[in-house]
């Protein structure tokens, strides 16, 4: 990407550590600006946004939509909704999604024509199941269930619009079939095996073009051990209410080996081997 100003989705499947890099860009962020301490996981408003919220919806529609019968009405104003969004920025603005790269109601799901370049986050559906299910405060083969619903719309908030997910298959697919040199596409797995390379190429992706040093500073900072401890000591305002256990609960690859039974191993491979083995989860180790 060359530089200029507009959205950088960083765009995951719910529980596959969207967090983790949108921690990590703001801590780099802060560095780049000479500010010391690490970022407050309850103030990343600063350098990113949110595009579900239902008042950006209601400057365009003159109310705010609800989530049961105007969804129509919400597809069609997404696009406006993020081009508000980028207009007001300076320079790069960085949304999280967990939005599937898909036309919903005849409109794309993401404003192209304000798009500058996205961050795609897979992790091991073995694993974002056992995260998932601790995040929703449900089973974990209630949580297979989900995770293999085609099509899949959530059912939005008193505060913000659906999203569309489709199952795990489906988001994993929408955005990754198609390579772009605006997409980069990163495995939670190797972010956790190789910190210092993978990271590096987050941020040479946003183009911030930071030292070494900027970098290995901001993955200090946003280990899963600080984050947590964060989280201990002030909350976290994006656990679910639902929750059982806190957000940043282990943060490790591999735990469906200790957790998951054969049969609901087979369950996951059987909705997902296809992209399983195209990202390298298949065959199990």
């Amino acid at each position: 990407m060359a530089e200029q100003s507009g959205i950088v989705w960083i765009a995951s499947y719910p529980k596959s550590g969207n967090t983790w890099v949108r921690a990590f860009l703001h801590n780099l962020v802060r560095l780049r600006h000479g500010e010391d301490g690490e970022q407050d996981i309850n103030e990343m408003a600063r350098f990113s946004t949110w595009d579900l919220s239902k008042k950006h919806y209601a400057d365009f529609l003159g109310f705010e939509p609800d989530n049961v019968t105007q969804r129509k009405e919400i597809a069609a104003t997404r696009h406006a909704v993020h081009a508000k969004i980028a207009d007001a920025a300076q320079g790069l603005i960085f949304i999280k999604t967990h939005n599937s790269l898909v036309m919903d109601r005849g409109h794309s799901t993401v404003n192209f024509a304000v798009t500058a370049g996205a961050i795609y986050v897979v992790r091991n559906p073995l694993d974002v199941s056992i995260s998932l299910s601790h995040h929703a405060g449900q089973s974990i083969d209630d949580t297979i269930t989900y995770m293999g619903q085609a099509d899949f719309e959530t059912n939005g908030t008193d505060r913000g619009v659906y999203e569309v997910q489709g199952s795990w298959t489906q988001h994993v697919s929408s955005w990754t079939r198609n390579p772009h040199r605006a997409l980069r596409v990163v495995r939670y797995e190797d972010m956790l095996a190789d910190p210092q390379t993978h990271f590096t190429a987050v941020a040479q992706h946003v183009l911030y073009g930071t030292t070494r040093r900027h970098v290995t500073k901001a993955i200090e900072r946003s280990t899963f051990a600080r984050l947590a401890a964060q989280e201990r000591e002030k909350g976290f305002r994006e656990r679910s209410p639902n929750a059982d256990r806190n957000f940043f609960r282990e943060g490790r690859a591999g735990q469906w080996k200790e957790v998951l039974s054969p049969a609901q191993i087979d369950r996951i491979v059987n909705d997902h081997g296809e992209q399983m083995k195209r990202f390298g989860y298949l065959p199990l180790a």
